[in-house]
Parts: C-alpha cells; structure tokens; sequence
C-alpha cells in the first residue's frame, strides 16, 4: 500500500468514525444517567462535525491534486453467509457524486446544530434532540459515502430513525407521537422496497457494490451491468423506496406531519439532507436508467405528478412551514426530473443549491411573521398581491377544486388509509380469525388466554 492509499484510508476512516463517536459518547452518557451538560454537547457535537469535514476536505485537495476521480475505503466484510451466498461488506466511496454530499451535510449539519445550541436552550429534551441529531449526522455520513447497498441500507435506517423520534420529539402532545408514527410507517414500506432491491441484487450481480451494477467506468460515467428486465425490476422497487423517503407522490402527505418538530429538525431533515436522500439514492443507481427507457418515462412521470402536486399544495397552506416543506417537494419532484432526463451534474447542483436555500428559510420560519409585519408597517399598506397569467386564465371552479385538492393535500393520506391500509388490515384480521377457529377446534375451549380479558373495562364499571 502507497502512501497515497494509506492517507487516504486515515481520512477515510476519520471522517466515518467522528460521527460514530460522537454517537457512542452522547448514547453512553444518557444509559449511564450521567447527561452531559449543553455547553458540553454543543461542543462535542461542533467537534464530530469539523473532524468529519476536514479530513473530507484533505481527501477532495488529494484527489484534485493527483488527477483521481475514484477512492474506495473498505473495512471488510462484517457478515458473511457462504451457503447464501450473502455479505456485509462495509465500504465508502469518494467520488465526484459522495463528496459533494458529504460536504453538503456536515455543513448544514454543523449550522443547524450552533443553531439549535441556542434555539433550545433550557429546554428540557436538549440532550434528547443532540442524541437523535447524533444518529442523523452518522446515518448522513455512512449514506453519503456507502459504496455497497447493504452500506448504504444503514446509513438510510439510522436516518430514518432519527426522522421519526425527532417528529415525536415533544412527546408529551398527542399529535406527535401519532405523526412520528405515521411517518415512521411510510418509511416502514419504502425500506420493504429497499430491503427487497438489495437482495434482487445480490441475487442478480452476486454482490451488493453498486460497482456490480456498472459494466464500464465511474459515476457518473458508467453503464449498466444488468439487463432492462433486471433494470425495470431492481429500479421500480428503488423507485418505491425513493419516493417513500423524499415524499413523492403519493407518499407526500406525511410531509406536513413531520412539521411537528422542533425547527432545526425541520430544517436538516425536510428542507435539506433528508427530503434529499432519495434522490441522492436515484442518482448513485442512475445508470441503469439507461439500460430501460420505461424505467426512465416512469421517473420521470413521477417527478412531475410530484412538483405538481407540491406547487399546488404549498400555495394554499396557513402554515410557513408545511408551505415551505410542500416548497421543498416541489423542487425534489423537479430533480427527479432532471435525473430521469439524464442531467446528472444538474441534478447534484440542484440539491446543493436548493438544500442550503431551504435550510435558511426553515431556520427563519419562526421570524417571517415578523418581518412580513415590519415591512408593512414601514410601507404603511400591505404587500401587493399580484396574480399570474395562469391564475387568469383558469376557470373559477377550476380554481375551487384546485384549492381543494391544495388544502386536503391531495387527498393522498385518505386514499393510502382506504386502499392500502385497510385491506392490508382486513386481511391479517381475516388470518387472525382462521387462526383462532382452527385452534379453538384442536383444542376444544377457547385457546386464547386474551379472549378472557375484558378491554373496556371502563363500560362496566371495573378497573383494567
């Protein structure tokens, strides 16, 4: 091994562990009952921030300096199943689509987290929100750099992990808890979809390196290794997975729920890093785009039914962030878009760009009343409301039920509860009675222990 590699396997590993540090110290001190104190949270968290980044900026000055587009980090196999033919391979990659995203994170991670040093200071889940911004900034991390799927499956759940508890932060509400939820559960089924396109390709290309998939070259230069029926399959299940994770069509109506959340956690998750990280998945697996064009017509199919429906959800919204956050799935239908079209270097400038945008106007969300205020009264009148050539010219009770249509939110969680969750219920409730009657009739009584158990004792009286 060069020099050059063993530089580059020091930065590599440091920039990785730094945020699996910090996660240790933070989840260590909270099982031992001993929290740190904020002073000393902030400054653990400034420090795995800056320790991630530096030695991320050493690998782009190296990379830049002797001409090379491609560094891999691999830290071997960590499970290994030969009769399955199945492997953990643990490896990171450095190329022009991973740095770029990494620098994007722990920028913004380390912006919003001096924000949040003050935003909830004294509040009394301060070490809880460090904790769970913990696990989001290593789950950015592992994603952004993951050179296998099965490496970047990890990275997506601590992600989405994260997602979830910080939408339930203020877990004392009812309406938290039942949102975080909710979320959690849109995100249950776009990792079903993930799980089932990692082991397809495994079974396809007998490894889980996204290598496996390119027969030529590096992102974004390389081509497809598999086939277009192998390519329809393994991308229309990705597909399942991406829209699940960035709230496109029809998994946009857990948007505003995520809305929940404190402020920073808005902002880092639903108008920067998280709300990206499916498309970011779309465009580490673009080349096999190439290999089926119906896959292409279907990406990019969905990323117009999506802007569409974000432009039109945000406008009618009462709430500066749900109108921000439908803002955010406008221009992430729009990359999606562009990925489909081919546009990959535009597509990875768009997210950079509008990732940074977004973060800013979550972060002063709580202050835009304000301003909107002050500036009227500056002007003395309020602000002019001009309307487009397009609101012109639409029919007025094309309006109306466009207005609907915004304001329910396209009707996407009323359709989702009737058409998926409802007969997924109804058909294990339908196992459930088959299972109690053919016990019943093994064991001649009432085989359940359950069945004796009065639940609503309130309706009589007693106590449960």
């Amino acid at each position: 091994m060069s020099w050059l590699d063993s530089t580059f396997y020091i930065l590599g590993t440091a920039v990785v562990a730094s945020p699996a540090i910090l996660l240790a110290l933070l989840g260590l001190s909270t099982l031992v009952g001993r929290p740190l104190s904020e002073a000393s949270t902030s400054r653990l968290t400034q420090a795995a921030v800056l320790f991630s980044l530096i030695p991320a900026l050493g690998i782009l000055v190296l990379m830049l300096t002797f001409g090379i587009r491609y560094v891999p980090v691999e830290l071997g196999n960590w499970v290994n199943i030969p009769e399955q033919e199945f492997h953990f391979h643990l490896k990171f990659v450095f190329d022009r689509l991973s740095i770029p995203f990494l620098l994007l994170s722990c920028i913004l991670c380390g912006v919003v987290g001096e924000f949040t040093r003050r935003y909830l200071h004294r509040e009394e889940g301060y070490g809880r929100f460090f904790l769970f911004y913990a696990v989001f900034f290593c789950g950015m991390v592992i994603s952004s750099l993951a050179g296998t799927i099965e490496t970047l499956f990890l990275g997506w759940e601590m992600v989405g992990l994260s997602s979830a508890l910080l939408v339930a932060y203020f877990h004392e509400r009812e309406n938290p808890v039942r949102n975080g939820q909710r979320v959690w559960s849109i995100y249950r089924l776009s990792d079903a979809a993930f799980l089932i396109a990692a082991i397809t390709m495994h079974h396809l290309t007998g490894e889980g390196d996204f290598g496996g998939l390119m027969s030529s070259g590096v992102w974004p230069a390389g081509t497809s290794a598999i086939n277009a029926s192998q390519a329809l399959l393994v991308g229309s299940l990705l597909l399942v997975a991406v829209a699940g994770k960035s709230a496109l069509f029809p998994f946009s109506g857990w948007l505003p729920r995520a809305m929940e959340g404190p402020t920073p956690s808005s902002a880092i998750f639903y108008g920067a890093l998280s709300v990206h990280l499916g498309v970011y998945l779309l465009l580490r697996v673009s080349p096999i785009l190439e290999s089926s064009f119906t896959l292409k017509i279907m990406v990019i199919v969905l990323g117009i039914i999506s802007a569409t429906c974000g432009a039109l959800m945000s406008r009618v919204q009462s709430d500066i962030k749900v109108s921000l956050a439908y803002a955010s799935l406008t221009q992430v239908g729009i990359i999606v878009v562009e990925i489909g079209l081919g546009l990959r270097y535009l597509a990875l400038i768009h997210i950079l760009g509008h990732a940074s945008l977004r973060t800013m106007q979550l972060l002063r969300a709580p202050t835009l009343l304000r301003d909107y205020n002050e500036l009227e009264n500056q002007m003395g009148s309020r602000l002019p409301q001009r309307k487009s050539i397009w609101s012109r010219m639409v029919p007025g009770s094309v309006k109306k039920w466009l207005y609907r249509f915004g304001f329910d939110r396209g009707f996407m969680d009323v359709a989702l509860d009737k058409w998926v969750v409802q007969p997924f219920i109804s058909l294990f409730r339908w196992f459930d009675r088959l299972e109690h009657r053919t016990t019943d009739i093994i064991s001649k009584e009432s085989s359940r222990e359950s069945d004796n158990i009065d639940l609503h004792p309130e309706s009589t009286g007693r106590a449960a």
